[in-house]
């Protein structure tokens, strides 16, 4: 105690001499304060300087091994750090974060920063070993005279603020200990002996580099980098002196001293820091001046965090955010995945192309214009042999307006993903026509050729038709003589002139109804069924009782030739690169790397590719869907796009019943695009009919008229980038050969039963839209 004594002793002679009132009878109480007090702070510097077998007493003791008894081990995490979202190229898409904090060493600190937050805060750091004694007895005898001040030194506020930030990224808030507030004599001990522990085992330097990194300058600003970008929209390599004095200062008191809410407390507590610095010689009085005499002027720049303020692909940046909320490689739960992506200072980089999805944007904006009626426009892109997405557009704003169309569901994407998580997406629409070439496929696929004549004038398919199927039964019936018993009215084309004999071929490039299913009528729905699975289709929505978070397309369905089934325009796209990718099927990927704010990599995704269709019978696919584009359906579509007219692309239109849902899919050997345009709100009931859109009045919309152009100009100006050479030409016989026995097989009625509401094309009138060609396009698809 000696030591400790002597000390105290000092400092009352000190506190005697500087303190002309201190013999009056009305300061008797506070000297007894003051000599409570030095007994306390004796005991606190034996327990801090003295080695417990060196110590006699009971009192100083049992300090001692209290004090020894205290953790000497600081877990020192990074603290929360701003994750950013890359795009391929590594530009920023948009940061998101529970602490706006970006990390900087401390030689891309200025020395002006550095200098000031010693001179304000602990002036002997480099001077002590953790715990400044001088400064606790001067600060003791403050409070004794009636003045409280302070005696934490920078590496005891460090500690303090490490401890809070560990214990607020543990999720335990309510422990978070404060000065003041709830920090008791046991919290201010353990906190001294953390204090001494870690500058045993950091430098000085280090400790400064931290302590500038986590502390706390306003809501929207945690670190010095932060708090020089928000405040001064500069960096905190660049702090000039009085800027760097006003943010030194504002540690003490954010809110007291904040310049935007009270700039004339902080200019006063800056020139205070400013004098500060004068006085330990780390300025001239020449600087001094010049620095008190600079107006305290804010410049500030307001963090805009989340995919909503993303740069670029608001709901690509979401969909990357639930893949990454969803993946247990992230944490056990989600609480723990959210605090690690929202708070690990993460650097995730994805494979969207900013230059494509500028385009998709553009043309998405673009395609139903002011859009009083909320008419939903979106356009994905895949890579085929990879899976990545390219682009991911819609025509929504993601933040809430007065005016506009608003939404934060993704167009693009399924509502759940495999394992049942949300991805927040609205759940597909309904593909229409873009399904049928999976039925020829699986055409081709059964050996049967292209240029095969089907009896396109048959309507009728009632209740107990012989359909072929080796692993269940097919749903449903097209017989306005049967609607009482639950079949659906006579199948129809959208004009009255295909009800004939046509080839399989001329049926898909002209997306006739009856053609479907005369071929479907040869068909195995097995296989039809398989084709489907294979290529990636499933419905956007889960199933009714929640058990199946991505259902089949249920083929045996018939409604389903035609598409019935809601489904996602990234699943469409990716269903389609098949086609492109000679047969293989990649699974969409949206993030090819993460790293943590150490650079330690975390999983990602990768390519995951699979053969799901024979490469002759793909082939075939992309030969019949390249002349859908030379002189089918999709010939209709302004601007013109195909392979005679521009580069090698083949596609399939697609409108729903009653018009409410239409599409262009399509691809060259480096790109396939999903463009969609219809009603994206509630249930998707409304019908695309009679209905003006962009100041254009339409009877009724068909794929080609708004998706068409959509799909037409992106492509013509993004697919040359990803290459667009000629598709491999299916086998000759495929395409020129017959097909023996063409008749459907006669098995067994099957069972009657209702039939599920299928999706039948309803006869349009494109008043405004462009004749069809003598080709006899239906403009149906």
């Amino acid at each position: 105690m000696t030591e400790s004594v002597a000390l105290a002793g000092k400092v009352e002679n000190m506190a005697t001499r500087n303190n002309p009132l201190f013999d009056t009878a009305t300061t008797l109480g506070k000297i007894l304060l003051f000599l409570g007090v030095s007994a306390i702070c004796g005991v606190l510097v034996a327990g801090l300087l003295v080695p417990a077998a060196a110590v006699s007493g009971s009192a100083a003791s049992g300090s001692i091994n209290f004090f020894d008894s205290l953790p000497a081990e600081l877990k020192v995490d990074p603290p929360n750090q701003t994750t950013r979202i890359l795009a391929a190229d590594g530009s920023e898409i948009a940061s998101v974060y529970t602490e706006n904090r970006t990390k900087v060493p401390l030689d891309q600190i200025s020395p002006n920063m550095k200098n000031a937050i010693i001179a304000v805060e602990d002036s002997r750091f480099y001077e002590h070993g953790g715990v400044d004694t001088t400064g606790i007895l001067r600060a003791l005898v403050a409070t004794a005279r009636g003045n409280k001040q302070g005696a934490s030194t920078i590496t005891q506020q460090y500690v303090n603020n490490v401890l809070n930030a560990n214990l607020a990224a543990a999720g335990e808030e309510e422990q978070i200990k404060l000065n003041g507030v709830n920090k008791g004599v046991g919290d201010k001990l353990r906190e001294m002996k953390l204090s001494i522990a870690l500058e045993k085992e950091f430098t000085k330097d280090q400790i400064l580099e931290g302590y500038l990194n986590i502390v706390f300058f306003n809501r929207d600003a945690y670190g010095i980098e932060a708090a020089s970008r928000y405040f001064f929209s500069t960096t905190a390599k660049d702090l000039t002196l009085p800027q760097a004095a006003l943010l030194a200062g504002l540690v003490n008191s954010p809110s007291a001293f904040d310049p935007i809410t009270n700039p004339e407390k902080s200019k006063q507590r800056r020139d205070l820091v400013l004098g500060l610095m004068k006085d330990q010689g780390k300025i001239t009085a020449d600087e001094y001046q010049a620095a008190v005499a600079t107006p305290v002027e804010p410049k500030v720049t307001q963090p805009k965090q989340g995919c909503a303020y993303a740069a670029t692909a608001p709901y690509f940046c979401d969909y990357v955010l639930h893949l990454l909320e969803n993946n247990p490689a992230y944490g056990a739960e989600v609480k723990d995945r959210q605090r690690l992506i929202y708070g690990g200072g993460l650097t995730i980089t994805t494979t969207l192309d900013p230059k494509a999805q500028a385009t998709a944007q553009e043309q998405s904006d673009a395609a139903a214009g002011a859009n009083p009626d909320k008419w939903g426009a979106s356009m994905v892109s895949v890579q085929p042999g990879t899976g990545k997405i390219i682009s991911m557009a819609q025509n929504t704003s993601f933040l809430a307006g007065p005016s506009g169309f608003n939404s934060q569901l993704n167009f693009n994407v399924d509502q759940l993903d495999k394992d049942g998580n949300d991805l927040n997406g609205v759940g597909g629409f309904q593909p229409g026509s873009t399904m049928k070439p999976f039925t020829f496929a699986e055409w081709l696929n059964e050996g049967k050729t292209m240029n095969t004549v089907v009896n396109a004038a048959q309507r009728v398919y009632p209740l107990g038709y012989p359909w072929k199927n080796t692993c269940g039964k097919v749903n449903g019936a097209y017989n306005t003589a049967q609607k009482s018993l639950g079949a659906a009215d006579d199948l129809q084309n959208a004009e009255p002139q295909w009800y004939r004999p046509l080839t399989v071929l001329e049926g898909l490039y002209n997306s006739i109804n009856t053609v479907t299913f005369a071929s479907a009528a040869q068909l195995d729905f097995c296989g039809i069924q398989k084709m489907v699975d294979a290529v990636g289709l499933h419905s956007g929505l889960p199933s009714t009782d929640g058990s199946e978070p991505h259902p089949k397309v249920d083929m045996m369905t018939l409604g389903n030739l035609l598409g019935s089934t809601q489904t996602s325009p990234l699943t469409m796209a990716s269903a389609f690169a098949t086609f492109a990718n000679d047969g293989k099927y990649c699974e969409p990927i949206a993030i090819t790397s993460v790293t943590d704010a150490t650079g330690k990599q975390l999983p990602a995704q990768s390519s995951n590719c699979r053969d799901a269709v024979k490469p002759e019978v793909a082939r075939g696919v992309n030969y019949a869907l390249q002349e859908v584009m030379n002189r089918g359906s999709g010939s209709l579509i302004q601007p013109r796009l195909s392979t005679k007219t521009s580069f090698p692309i083949g596609a399939k239109t697609g409108t729903s019943n009653l018009n409410g849902s239409t599409w262009v899919v399509g691809h060259t050997t480096g790109l396939a695009t999903a463009a969609w345009f219809g009603d994206p709100l509630g249930n998707q009931g409304r019908a695309g009919q009679n209905i003006t859109v962009n100041g254009k009045f339409y009877q009724g919309i068909d794929g080609y008229m708004i998706a068409g152009p959509m799909f037409s100009n992106f492509m013509t100006k993004i697919a040359p980038g990803y290459g667009t050479n000629p598709f491999p030409a299916p086998p000759s016989n495929m395409v020129n050969g017959t097909t023996p026995n063409s008749a459907p097989a006669q098995s067994s009625p099957q069972a009657t039963q209702a039939p599920a509401a299928p999706a039948t094309q309803a006869p349009a009138t494109q008043a405004p839209a462009p004749a069809p060609s003598k080709n006899g396009n239906n403009g149906k698809g």
